[in-house]
């Protein structure tokens, strides 16, 4: 059946080959140790094409890091922190969401809708906040009710990033 089902597919697309998969390569780069890195919201630019080791950073997907010559890829930004290794010293950053690319040439874009540095966090602002989102979400209506459900999340990693 299989088969029956790949030829109809060579036959109806001439181009389509079975078992011909594109394969992904790592980044074509020249320093292996490091990569540009360019991180931003659109109220500050955090690193212009500095040279980092090292990105950590929290996805839908889940979180990963992401190291000289990575596979290239995209990712959609969840609410969490992003941890940048610049050799011996690392910074942290809290972010609503965003996206990071890793382009074929070795460097990495995070562009952040809001992003700020751990250390310039209220953990108190951050609490009553929390408090607020949970008191709109048990009663808010079904339109509110998504934009409760997001507060909550957000403010929840925001109290987790701080802890």
């Amino acid at each position: 059946m299989a088969a029956a089902r790949s030829l109809f597919l060579v036959r109806r697309f001439p181009r389509f080959r079975v078992g011909l998969v594109p394969v992904r390569g790592l980044a074509e780069g020249e320093d292996v140790s490091s990569f540009p890195l360019r991180f931003s919201s659109p109220s500050q630019a955090f690193f212009d094409n500095t040279r980092v080791v090292q990105v950590d950073v929290p996805a839908t997907s889940g979180n990963f890091g992401i190291l000289p010559k990575h596979v290239p890829s995209l990712a959609v930004l969840r609410p969490g922190v992003v941890t940048v290794y610049e050799g011996d010293k690392n910074s942290k950053y809290f972010v609503s969401s965003g996206t990071v690319t890793v382009l074929d040439d070795a460097s990495v874009q995070i562009v952040a809708e809001e992003a700020a540095h751990i250390e310039n966090l209220d953990i108190q602002a951050a609490r009553s906040g929390l408090e607020q989102a949970q008191q709109q979400l048990t009663s808010a209506s079904e339109e509110t009710k998504a934009e409760a459900m997001v507060a909550v999340e957000l403010y929840e990693a925001i109290l987790k990033a701080l802890e």
